[in-house]
C-alpha cells in the first residue's frame, strides 16, 4: 500500500502554515500601524502651516519689528519629524512631490516677508495654502490608503485561515476521523468475536501502523480460537466416541450376560463390532485346555488363502489366554475399543465357565447328598426286606411249601437283590470323586472303576468342546454310558470296549459303547433286566435317541445321538 508519510508530519505542517499565516497577518498590521503612527501628527503639522501662514500676513500687516522669529517657528513646523515623513521610501510620489512644491513656494513667501513686500505676500497666500491644503489632503488619502490595505490584509488573511481550516476540518475528517471510525467499528467486531475483518487503508505511517497492528491482532486471535475451536471439537468428538463406545460395550455386556452365554450370543456381539467399527473381516478364537480352539466367525466369513496380515487381541484373564480376537481391517484399528471389548468378553467367558463349573459342582455335591440319602433310606430297607425274605423262606411249615409259593419267594429275593446291586451301582455313579467338573474326566473315572472289576480293555476316545453340553446333561450322559458299558461287561462277554464321544459331520453329539461279544441277540429277551427301557429315558430327556446295532466284525454298538445344547461352530 502506497503510504504518503507521517499523519505527525503533517498536522504539524498544517498547524506550522496556520502558525505563519496568523504571523504574517500580524506582522502586517504592526508594520502598517508602525508607518501610520505619524499620520495625525503630520496633518495637524500641515494644518498649522496654513494658520501660520495666516499669522505672518497678520504680523506684517501690523508692523511686527521681528518677523524672524515666525518664520523660524514656520520652517520648525514645515522641517518637523512628522511632515519630512513625506519624503520616506515608502510615501507615494504624488505626497513627496507635493510636500516639496510647498517648500519652494514657502522659499518664495519667505523672500516676500524678508523684503517687507506684503502685498505680493498677500496675493500669493491663496495659492500657498491651497499649496498646504493638498499636501494635508495627500497626506489624508495616503492614510486611508494604509487603513484600506490593513483592512484589506485582515480580510484576505481570515479568509485563508478560514480557507485553511476548513480543508483542515475536511482533511482530519476524511483522513484521520473516518479511518480511526474504521478502525473502532473493527475493533467492536472483534471485541464480538468476528475476526474476519478489513482494516481501512489509510496513507498514513500512523494509522497503517495501527491498522496493521490491529489485523496482527485479529490474525493471531482468529488463530487461537480456531486452535481453541478445534481443541474443544476434538475434545467433543473423542468424548462422544468414547460415550458410544461405552454404549456399545455396555450393549454388549448386557446382551451376554442377559441369558445364558452360548455361541449365538457370542456371534451376534462380533458381529455388531464389526458393523459398528466397520471391518473387513473378524473372528473370534477360543481355546480350551486339551488344545482345541472354537472359532466364530462374524458375518462375512473369514477369507481362506490367508494372504492379508491379521491383528490379534488376546483373551487374557490372570495371565491366562482364554483365546483372542482375530481382525483384519483397510482402516487404523481402534486399540482402545478392540482391548475394553476383549476384556469384556474375557470376563464373560470367564463368568459363563465359573457359573457352568458351579453348576456342574452343584449336581456333584447333589448327587452326594441323594447317594447318602439313597444309601441311608433305599439301601437299608433292600438289606432289610432281603433278609426278611430269607427269615420268611426258613420260617415256614412243610405244610405251607409248594412250587408256586417256592417260585414267588425266589423271585422275590431275585429281584431284591437286583434292585439292591443297581442301586449299588447308582451309588457307585453318584459317588464319583472327580477334580473338575468335566464330563470326560467324569466318564473317565466312572472307566477306570469299571476296570478294576474286570479284566477286560476299555478305552474312551473324548472328543467333545464343554460348550457343547450343559450340567444338566452330564448326568444322563454319565448314566447312560455307565449302563451300556456295564451291560456289556455283564453280557456280551467281550474283550475290548471303545467309548467314543464326538462331534458328527452334521452337527449332532455322538457317543458310541462298541464291545466285541457276543452280539444284540440277548437285549431282547433281557430287555427290563438291562435297563434299557431306562436308557431309551434318558435318551429322550437329551432330545436324542439311542440305537443297538450289531457290527460287522461281532460284537454290539450302543448309539446316543442328540443335538449340542447351541448351534455347532462353522470352523
Amino acid at each position: 500500500m502506497f503510504t504518503r508519510g507521517s499523519l505527525t508530519s503533517t498536522i504539524f505542517s498544517l498547524m506550522l502554515i496556520l502558525i505563519l499565516l496568523s504571523s504574517s497577518l500580524a506582522v502586517f498590521s504592526i508594520v502598517n500601524l508602525s508607518f501610520s503612527l505619524g499620520d495625525a501628527k503630520g496633518i495637524n503639522a500641515s494644518g498649522s502651516l496654513r494658520m501660520q501662514s495666516y499669522r505672518l500676513l497678520l504680523y506684517t500687516n501690523v508692523g511686527g519689528n521681528n518677523p524672524n522669529k515666525k518664520i523660524i517657528e514656520f520652517e520648525n513646523t514645515l522641517s518637523s519629524e512628522a511632515l519630512t515623513r513625506s519624503l520616506a521610501w515608502y510615501s507615494p510620489k504624488e505626497l513627496s512631490d507635493q510636500y516639496l512644491l510647498v517648500i519652494d513656494k514657502w522659499k518664495v513667501m519667505k523672500s516676500y516677508i524678508e523684503e517687507g513686500n506684503t502685498q505680493e505676500y498677500s496675493k500669493s497666500l491663496t495659492g500657498f495654502v491651497d499649496t498646504i491644503d493638498t499636501l494635508v489632503l495627500k497626506m489624508e488619502l495616503f492614510a486611508a490608503l494604509k487603513l484600506k490595505l490593513l483592512v484589506i490584509g485582515q480580510i484576505i488573511g481570515l479568509s485563508i485561515l478560514l480557507v485553511i481550516a476548513f480543508f483542515a476540518v475536511v482533511f482530519t475528517r476524511k483522513r484521520v476521523v473516518k479511518p480511526l471510525q474504521l478502525l473502532m467499528d473493527s475493533a467492536a467486531k472483534i471485541s464480538k468475536g468476528n475476526f474476519k475483518v478489513e482494516m481501512p487503508k489509510t496513507g498514513y505511517i500512523e494509522l497503517t501502523a495501527l491498522g496493521n497492528a490491529l489485523q496482527k491482532t485479529a490474525a493471531e486471535l482468529a488463530s487461537l480460537y480456531e486452535d481453541l475451536e478445534d481443541q474443544v471439537n476434538e475434545k467433543t468428538l473423542a468424548l462422544t466416541r468414547a460415550n458410544n463406545e461405552l454404549n456399545f460395550l455396555y450393549d454388549n455386556l448386557i446382551m451376554l450376560h442377559a441369558d445364558k452365554l452360548d455361541y449365538k450370543a457370542l456371534q451376534s456381539a462380533i458381529n455388531q463390532l464389526k458393523y459398528y467399527e466397520n471391518l473387513t473381516y473378524l473372528r473370534l478364537v477360543i481355546e480350551h485346555d486339551d488344545g482345541t480352539k472354537d472359532i466364530i466367525n462374524a458375518e462375512g466369513g473369514w477369507p481362506t488363502d490367508n494372504l492379508s496380515e491379521s491383528v490379534h487381541f488376546p483373551l487374557l484373564i490372570e495371565q491366562t489366554q482364554l483365546g483372542y480376537l482375530d481382525v483384519i481391517s483397510n482402516k487404523p484399528l481402534n486399540n482402545i475399543l478392540f482391548k475394553n471389548f476383549s476384556m469384556m468378553l474375557t470376563r464373560s467367558i470367564t463368568i459363563h465357565n465359573a457359573t457352568e463349573q458351579r453348576q456342574q459342582l452343584a449336581l456333584l455335591e447333589e448327587r452326594s447328598v441323594i447317594a447318602r440319602e439313597l444309601h441311608d433310606s433305599i439301601g437299608q430297607l433292600l438289606s432289610f426286606l432281603k433278609i426278611q425274605v430269607s427269615l420268611l423262606s426258613k420260617s415256614l411249615d412243610n405244610s405251607c411249601r409248594s412250587p408256586e409259593v417256592e417260585e414267588q419267594l425266589l423271585g422275590i429275593n431275585e429281584g431284591v437283590s437286583i434292585a439292591y446291586v443297581q442301586l449299588r451301582e447308582l451309588l457307585s455313579t453318584f459317588r464319583l470323586t472327580i477334580k473338575e467338573p468335566n464330563l470326560g474326566q467324569a466318564i473317565e473315572v466312572m472307566l477306570d472303576q469299571l476296570r478294576h472289576q474286570t479284566n477286560i480293555d476299555i478305552q474312551l476316545n473324548y472328543k467333545l468342546s464343554p460348550h457343547l453340553l450343559e450340567a444338566k446333561q452330564h448326568i444322563h450322559i454319565l448314566q447312560l454310558v455307565r449302563e451300556a458299558t456295564l451291560n456289556a461287561i455283564k453280557h456280551a462277554k467281550p474283550a475290548h470296549i471303545v467309548v467314543d464321544c464326538q462331534l458328527t459331520e452334521n452337527d449332532m453329539i455322538t457317543i458310541s459303547i462298541c464291545d466285541d461279544g457276543i452280539g444284540v441277540s440277548h437285549l431282547a429277551e433281557r430287555d427290563q433286566h438291562f435297563g434299557i427301557g431306562i436308557m431309551h429315558e434318558r435318551a429322550n430327556k437329551l432330545n436324542g435317541v439311542v440305537s443297538f446295532n450289531s457290527n460287522q466284525n461281532g460284537g454290539t454298538t450302543v448309539t446316543l445321538s442328540f443335538p449340542p445344547q447351541q448351534e455347532p461352530l462353522n470352523g
